[in-house]
């Protein structure tokens, strides 16, 4: 099971990753766009514009890499974290359902459940 908790660690930090990169997209084509006119009030609204989204979307990806990580050190509050983000994942349809069930999955099943409880899952990672 360690290795699927891995796997699920990992997939977590890509996919936050991936939003962050999508908040630097936003960002980028928002500004841009206000940049592109020229019009400084154009470019003081895009700007507040574009800050705003892309905040969001960084706040919505922290949850996810953060409970990668804590997957992959075996941190006892990130197995319920991603159990969380994980039913939340379930109504995001295709990719998000297939990665909330694999969640529920893979930090449901006793082997993981005991892997958390013991404090040697810190020490040996193998």
């Amino acid at each position: 099971m360690k290795k699927h908790i891995t796997i699920l660690g990992t997939l977590y930090i890509a996919s936050g990753c991936l939003q962050v990169l999508i908040a630097m997209i936003v960002f980028s084509l928002v500004v841009g766009g206000g940049v592109l006119s020229c019009d400084e009030e154009a470019i003081a609204v895009t700007s507040v514009v574009g800050s705003t989204i892309a905040f969001f979307l960084v706040l919505l990806a922290a949850p996810g890499i953060i409970g990668g990580i804590g997957l992959l050190k075996y941190r006892r509050w990130s197995r319920i974290l991603v159990l969380i983000l994980g039913c939340l994942n379930l109504f995001s349809i295709p990719l998000g359902t297939a990665l909330g069930i694999y969640t529920i999955w893979v930090v449901m099943d006793d082997e993981t459940i005991e892997l958390f409880r013991s404090p040697s899952a810190t020490v040996e990672t193998s």
